[in-house]
């Protein structure tokens, strides 16, 4: 493929791209309102305001943690909207801290009050009964009291350094101790084997579900940690901290041992954010601030518990079926029912799976039946997040003992799935499977598994390629595409990627897959540009494009001369989107939407009028630099018509339907949802009825 050097200046107008970090907290800002959405169930409300928290904890642990280094050290590196790293803090702090006002303000106002009504009950202090007063006391002598160890700040006692996004509280303090000491004041912290949130038994409670939280508790016994003394106030504070963890591949021997010492020094990273209980007193959050090396800038007020992700786990506690999304289960496609055997199956045709509508467990049997088959030689897997506790792996152990060749590429910097990937490395190993960790200097992303298999005098392969991790609880979470195929020339590439990521040596040719990071960015654009001279001489041209991020600066760019040429384009991005649609002369034929709803859209779907031969493609690849340059990614085509067309219809043509739970994307940045009452729309509803 041809090298495609950089378009017209005016198309790399810093106007014309938004700022990654913006989109990111416009994304959060879209899964935050579905905290208000009352067509969704009351507690998975409460559930959307934890993840809403959940993924502002990590935009600060990484983006905020990185860009705070480009500050230190100086660096006046611009990207393409042309911020550089000290204009980016200004804007997202000014971002985030509207995010985190309208969180409390919901939880507050909205979500406690609703839940109240439902007999689910948070109680402070000043709502407590006699007996339940009585009852907690108990438990903070019982529980807490002896394992929880306080620290009066003084020369012989500095100030303590409380792990990442751990409780903390600092406590003022009147009177002095046994030895005459007072500074005036103390640091507690939580351990985080203590539960956050603490259900009241029935026979104190005077509702079904009256919960307290763990800093409820400790405030309100605090002076029993200082005998003798007095507490004046008692704080709540946590610290965020650099998460991102750095390991020289050019430098180190084992990639393994080197992540194993890095794991540990995650919890103690440079501080990024400091959150404080809204009634802190200005002197302490400054005192606090400085402990941290932080500027009041960094510091973030919060009118409830410091960490909403607290609350995550009182769904689960809360018998509710009717304040709850509904279960459902997922199907098995047609063909593969009452089939017991899925080599045979495959060999007549392809098999799409579409989760989690689909169940994963065909791939499963996939693997066991792999395992079992005297006539299978080998089994190749990637795994980039997978748990170790999972049938995919007892069923790759399973094959190994058997004395099967087994294969497996474990990408241990999965990010936060480090350590469990460390021991899955160790465990598969322990059963005689060989891994490997992929490719210095890239991260192996894509997701693929291949199964040679002896067939009279030849070898036959078998595939699964997906978007998605082989990690049974995500496919019940995420939307997913997996393909499991015998197609003859597919096997092959898959062997060629395995070959390549396994053995030194230069690329060899594919014949139907693209790949990162060698074709997939160049592809990309030649199916573009060939979009360009189709609409340009007058032939059908369309681009529909279905990912979770499009950042790319070089596609963006394709896009707007397709948009400039008279393409149609759709793109479905469901996270950061930093290209500006509905842009006179530049992007008015391009529209985006963003579908946030029960599940996690995760599905990579890539598709090309091509003039009337329409091509498409499934892709474990978001169109992001990272994606494009720095991973190991598959990108491959479905040839089957009935499958494209229904990848078709299931992708595009119901999620653009989809007036439910889409937001639309405006040349400003901001995101406007599409909702019509009357004759509603919910995509991923859609699928539920049709396939599960």
């Amino acid at each position: 493929m041809k090298e495609h050097a950089p378009k017209h200046h005016k198309l790399s107008s810093p106007d014309l791209y938004i700022n990654r970090e913006l989109a990111q907290l416009e994304f959060i800002r879209r899964v935050l309102a579905l905290s208000l959405d009352t067509t969704v169930p009351l507690l998975e409300r409460l559930r959307f305001l934890c993840i809403a928290s959940s993924v502002l904890d990590e935009f600060f642990e990484i983006r905020v943690a990185g860009i705070k280094q480009q500050n230190t050290f100086g660096s006046t590196q611009r990207g393409p909207d042309n911020l550089n790293p000290r204009e980016q803090l200004e804007r997202i702090s000014a971002s985030a801290r509207g995010i985190i006002d309208e969180q409390y303000r919901i939880l507050t106002d909205v979500l406690q009050p609703a839940l109240q009504e439902e007999q689910i009950a948070f109680l402070g202090p000043d709502d407590w009964s006699p007996s339940q007063d009585e009852w907690l006391g108990r438990y903070f002598n019982r529980e807490l009291a002896p394992i929880i160890t306080p620290v009066g700040l003084d020369p012989a006692h500095p100030f303590p350094e409380p792990l990442n996004k751990s409780l903390a509280f600092i406590v003022g303090l009147e009177g002095k101790d046994a030895f005459g000491r007072n500074s005036g004041q103390a640091i507690v912290q939580a351990p985080r084997s203590l539960p956050r949130v603490i259900r009241l038994p029935e026979s104190i409670a005077s509702s079904p579900n009256e919960f307290v939280l763990l800093s409820s508790i400790v405030s309100a016994h605090i002076s029993d940690l200082f005998s003798g003394m007095k507490a004046t106030g008692c704080y709540q504070f946590r610290v965020t901290r650099n998460s991102d963890l750095f390991v020289d591949e050019e430098a180190i021997d084992d990639l393994l041992i080197a992540l194993e010492g890095e794991l540990s020094a995650r919890r103690y990273g440079s501080a990024v954010r400091l959150e404080v209980a809204k009634d802190c007193p200005e002197k302490l959050a400054e005192f606090l601030a400085d402990q941290f090396e932080l500027g009041m800038d960094s510091v973030y007020r919060c009118n409830g518990p410091v960490n909403l992700m607290r609350l995550a786990t009182v769904p689960d506690l809360v018998e509710r079926p009717d304040l709850k999304y509904p279960g459902f289960t997922p199907s098995i496609p047609e063909p593969l029912r009452g089939s017991d055997g899925i080599f045979e199956v495959l060999r007549r045709g392809d098999i799409l799976l579409h989760h989690p509508f689909e169940s994963f467990a065909p791939f499963v049997d996939f693997l066991r039946q792999a395992a079992r088959d005297s006539n299978v030689l080998s089994i190749r897997q990637t795994l980039y997040r997978t748990g170790t506790e999972s049938a995919v792996v007892d069923a790759l152990v399973d094959a190994a003992s058997r004395g099967k060749e087994v294969l497996v590429v474990i990408e241990l910097r999965a990010r936060f799935d480090e350590e469990a990937n460390i021991e899955l490395a160790t465990k598969l190993q322990s059963a005689g499977a060989q891994v490997v960790y992929g490719v210095v200097g890239h991260k192996t992303h894509a997701k693929m598994c291949l199964v040679i298999r002896r067939e009279g005098r030849s070898l036959s392969r078998y595939v699964h390629l997906g978007t998605g991790n082989y990690h049974i609880q995500t496919t019940r979470l995420y939307t997913d595409y997996g393909l499991l195929s015998c197609d003859r020339e597919l096997g092959e590439d898959v062997q060629k990627l395995f070959q390549q990521i396994t053995a030194m040596g230069k690329a060899g040719k594919l014949k139907k897959m693209l790949q990162a990071p060698f074709t997939l960015h160049s592809g990309i654009q030649d199916f573009i540009e060939t979009e360009i001279a189709n609409a340009k001489a007058g032939n059908a041209a369309g681009i529909y494009a279905k990912m979770n991020s499009l950042v790319e600066p070089q596609i963006i760019k394709a896009l707007y001369e397709a948009s400039q040429a008279g393409v149609k384009i759709q793109l479905l991005v469901r996270g950061i989107c930093t290209l500006r649609p509905g842009v006179p002369g530049v992007s008015e034929n391009i529209a985006v939407r963003s579908v946030i709803g029960r599940f996690l859209e995760h599905t990579r779907v890539f598709a090309f009028e091509n003039g009337g031969e329409h091509l498409l493609y499934l892709s474990s690849a978001d169109w992001m630099g990272r994606n494009f340059f720095k991973r190991v990614e598959t990108c491959f085509p479905i040839t089957d018509d009935t499958i494209k067309a229904r990848i078709w219809r299931e992708t595009f043509e119901n999620y653009w339907s989809d007036n439910a739970q889409s937001w639309e994307l405006m040349s400003d940045g901001t995101y406007v949802r599409q909702i019509n009452r009357k004759k509603r729309h919910a995509a991923q509803e859609v699928l539920m009825h049709a396939l599960s």
